[in-house]
């Protein structure tokens, strides 16, 4: 029988994944960082016992958090990420010919540095491509401090818990919105909200005090377990969440993506939301 990785993340409840072999096993000046590989979900990439991607299912979370705000905005060319050291958002927000520029902050030099080891697949030469400017600092920090303006701000975090906790403020928020440019939009991770409720309310607080539109979309990820998760939304532009799916379907096409979970039907769905998540907005 296999060895397993058993994630307590949420108190009660546990989930498990079958490890056939382990690639890396290891501590950084962070965080303590592992790779294995499992028979459904390939190479598997936890931070503190925590997953955070797999080869398998990670195509859905870093389409969502990609082309629905750069195909709502239809202008993007400067593009913000917060975390994603894998390098599997930098990836996606490159596949569009029309961004010009993708900065990168990420906290922890040795996530990124293993991923292009153990996890290529993910970042697929990201971060060779000349647009991206890859910048080794405290995403918070950064946000305060730095004087660029972006169409788009992807914040590609951890949980609110060790170096993550402080992308979930609203200090951190309000910088972001700050570093946007006119029309620009806000997206976030806020965990799976059947597990994690406080985390979106949170969240929907601050946008809702910020944001002239406002609110969030869902998308279902397997090994984010306990329901489908979350994805904050914020941008003072009420017209980029409008947009239709014919709009969205012509600039998909235009951007010529052979994607594996995104269509325009499903972004616009993916704003329709169960009654539960409904009641944790303010």
């Amino acid at each position: 029988m296999s060895a397993r990785f058993t994630e307590t993340l949420h108190r009660s409840y546990a989930q498990s994944l079958a490890v056939e072999n382990v690639l890396y096993d290891n501590n950084s000046s962070l965080q303590h960082i592992q790779v294995f590989e499992n028979k459904r979900f390939g190479r598997v990439l936890t931070l503190d016992g925590v997953v955070q991607t797999t080869q398998g299912d990670e195509f859905i979370y870093h389409e969502m958090l990609t082309h629905v705000p750069i195909l709502a905005h239809g202008n993007v060319r400067n593009v913000l990420v917060i975390g994603g050291g894998d390098g599997g958002m930098a990836r996606e927000v490159l596949r569009h010919k029309s961004v010009e520029k993708v900065t990168m902050v990420e906290i922890d030099a040795g996530v990124v540095e293993f991923s292009k080891t153990y996890l290529p697949s993910l970042s697929n030469c990201a971060f060779d491509d000349p647009r991206l400017n890859l910048v080794i600092a405290d995403g918070a920090d950064f946000m305060a401090t730095s004087p660029d303006h972006f169409d788009v701000i992807i914040i590609d975090s951890t949980d609110p818990v060790g170096p993550g906790e402080v992308l979930f403020t609203d200090s951190f928020y309000g910088h972001a919105k700050r570093r946007l440019a006119e029309g620009g939009i806000l997206v976030t991770q806020n965990g799976v909200p059947f597990m994690q409720p406080d985390e979106l309310t949170g969240t929907m607080r601050a946008f809702q005090q910020l944001f002239a539109d406002w609110g969030c979309y869902i998308a279902s990820i397997p090994t984010y377990a306990g329901g489908p998760m979350a994805f904050g939304w914020g941008s003072d532009s009420t017209a980029a969440k409008a947009v239709d799916v014919e709009v969205l379907r012509a600039r998909l096409d235009a951007a010529g993506l052979d994607l594996g979970y995104y269509t325009p039907a499903v972004h616009k769905a993916a704003f329709s939301l169960p009654r539960y998540i409904e009641k944790l907005l303010p």
